[in-house]
């Protein structure tokens, strides 16, 4: 979370910038805080310029996160806007992203969890619902549907196609087809901005402690990159008991879970191009990831986190793995 705030570290400086406050009571206790950001990039595709906030933490004090949310709301007028999103991240989507209204239960690595009370403030306040985020939850103790093995391997014979996991020797490649893949699959979505080459070998070098590399699956048709899906182990489960601390105690531990393993697996990201959707792409990567993974008898769940309501083609893909609701989050607005 630190390096969010890290110029050195998170590229969207270079076409942006962000602030954050702590909040204190007259006593001087901690009670709150908030960030505020501005990505120059997708701030002006919308009706008025739109900001962003984040990372708000609050005690049940309406009072106190009014004066948070104010204080973003001061600074990115300051900065041009008339409108604030939250709560997102200063970065991509994948992470911290979204208010947690349904599913309290514990998070996987990168999943914004908050107090149910939450809700009340940013209603109060005016924030308004843009779009809903789903989560779901494979059992992976249990096969998946019939009709989805059938079809996968189905398409997984037809000539053309082929199928590849991620490598880490190889890793320019395989970031590179990604971007091309994720750019084709998503550039008809409303407000979408390219994802840069930089931010990925960012992402890919933060995932490294925790990355399987067969949790990282591509296909090929006649050497075209056609789908993805990238998968991580849950590194909550790894680090869980540590407080924020990382002295030499929490990284044994942390080594030892890692070698044991985790028993959820969380899905961050997919993507297909156009031309490739509906041609069945998506259950062979998921077939091969569970060839992979269930003769291990570790992974008991896997999240497919967040999918966004209006993209009807990934839940319907969700729904065909034999997934089940586990979490909604909500993108909010805030018009000035």
């Amino acid at each position: 979370m630190e390096n969010v705030f890290d110029p050195k570290k998170n590229n969207f400086f270079n076409h942006g910038k962000c602030t954050r406050w702590v909040l204190k009571d007259d006593a001087g206790k901690l009670i709150g805080r908030v960030a505020a950001f501005v990505n120059e990039k997708k701030a002006y595709n919308y009706e008025q310029p739109t900001g962003g906030m984040g990372f708000f933490e609050c005690i049940d004090d309406e009072k106190a996160a009014f004066l948070l949310f104010d204080t973003a709301k001061v600074w990115l007028i300051e900065n041009g806007m008339k409108a604030m999103d939250g709560p997102i991240n200063f970065g991509e989507n994948d992470s911290f992203w979204g208010l947690l209204v349904d599913g309290f239960t514990p998070p996987s690595f990168g999943m914004n969890y908050n107090f149910p009370y939450y809700k009340k403030f940013f209603d109060a306040y005016g924030f308004e619902t843009q779009y809903e985020q789903l989560t779901n939850h494979i059992n992976l103790t249990i096969p998946f549907p019939e009709r989805f093995t059938k079809i996968a391997n189905w398409v997984r014979n037809k000539p053309g196609y082929t199928f590849e996991y991620f490598s880490k020797a190889n890793s320019a490649k395989y970031i590179a087809d990604l971007m091309e893949i994720y750019n084709d699959g998503w550039q008809d979505f409303e407000n979408f901005v390219p994802i840069k080459k930089e931010t990925l070998e960012e992402s890919f070098k933060s995932m490294e402690p925790i990355m399987d590399e067969h949790l990282i699956q591509f296909a090929y048709f006649n050497g075209e990159p056609a789908s993805f899906v990238v998968l991580i182990p849950d590194a909550n489960q790894m680090i869980k008991g540590f407080n924020g601390k990382l002295g030499l105690i929490e990284k044994l531990k942390f080594a030892y879970r890692r070698w044991v393993g985790v028993t959820r697996m969380r899905a961050i990201v997919m993507g297909t191009k156009p031309k490739f959707q509906k041609h069945g792409l998506e259950s062979v990567l998921f077939i091969r990831l569970g060839e992979y993974v269930l003769p291990k008898n570790q992974y008991k769940e896997l999240e497919l986190s967040w999918v966004g309501d209006f993209n009807e083609q990934m839940i319907a893909i969700h729904k065909a793995t034999g997934a089940t609701f586990g979490k909604k989050h909500l993108t909010m607005r805030k018009v000035f």
